[in-house]
């Protein structure tokens, strides 16, 4: 029997509103050899995500649908628990909310961010990982069935905790660097930080430590004015997000598409730092 016509055209408006709600996703996939967990946070204005934290294990992964327009950011806790109260937190990437899900809550310094504006300028998604709050762990975005706008692979895939400078280190009960903090939380100067007098791209330039990020991780944000070789575009995408990605056998994943970015997504030379020479000067061996 012919549905009633009110009931049809609910139907087909459904539909519409589904297809122009969720347009995108996010598979979220851990290559580490533990589990992480996962957070995101929506921007001000912007709808919140199905889920805002979840444990994610060793090999496995999770798809995130999307609204067509979004913005916020995602990143990975590390070495999680709960304590006797019940109050669940991170050595890494805290969100303070004492729970497995965020709940609004950002990621606590230092942590390796993937930021994101879906459906921006001439519907556009902008898009970048950045290591200016710090980094924890190695992360790579991959568009995939992109349309426009370049959909170049960005990321770090270099293991920074090993090679991090001293000042610069948090380390764990083990003896072992599990993050590495930005020069603006360590030393919290204007010059590091792009602040009061150094708040302006002319006046706040690179310095020796965000360049230690640059250096090995080429199309990372490294500063707050780091945008022309850390920005990237695409159109009608889905995107990987892979947590400790191996920086030779991600190539697999790249290998169906063209990637247009000028620069690699690894600096070699660097990824086997992990020691710094008296002197102070950061030092690279096998």
């Amino acid at each position: 029997m012919d549905r009633p016509l009110p009931l049809l055209l609910a139907s087909v408006f459904t539909l519409l509103l589904l297809s122009d709600v969720q347009s995108t996703s996010f598979k979220l996939i851990n290559k580490c050899r533990t589990t992480i967990w996962p957070g995101l946070l929506s921007g001000a204005g912007t709808a919140q995500l199905p889920t805002t934290g979840f444990p994610l294990r060793s090999g496995k992964s999770k798809i995130i649908p999307l609204p067509k327009s979004w913005s916020g950011r995602l990143w990975a806790r590390t070495l999680c628990g709960f304590d006797s109260d019940g109050k669940f937190s991170c050595l890494t990437g805290d969100c303070g909310s004492g729970k497995v899900e965020c709940i609004g809550g950002g990621a606590k310094p230092p942590a390796t961010l993937a930021e994101f504006t879906l459906n921006g300028a001439d519907g556009l998604d902008f898009y970048d990982v950045s290591l200016v709050d710090g980094y924890n762990i190695p992360m790579l975005i991959v568009a995939k069935g992109g349309t426009r706008g370049g959909c170049a692979a960005t990321g770090c895939l270099v293991d920074l905790n090993g090679g991090c400078p001293s000042e610069l280190r948090v380390g764990h009960s083990g003896g072992r660097s599990v993050a590495c903090r930005s020069a603006c939380e360590a030393f919290n100067a204007p010059q590091f930080c792009c602040s009061e007098a150094f708040s302006t791209p002319d006046t706040c330039r690179p310095s020796v430590y965000s360049l230690y990020f640059k250096h090995a991780c080429p199309r990372a944000y490294s500063y707050a004015y780091d945008d022309k070789t850390s920005t990237f575009t695409c159109a009608s995408a889905d995107y990987l997000i892979i947590f400790c990605p191996l920086p030779y056998t991600s190539q697999k994943v790249l290998s169906a598409r063209k990637d247009g970015a000028e620069l690699p997504l690894v600096n070699k030379t660097m990824m086997y730092l992990r020691s710094r020479r008296a002197n102070g000067v950061l030092s690279a061996g096998r």
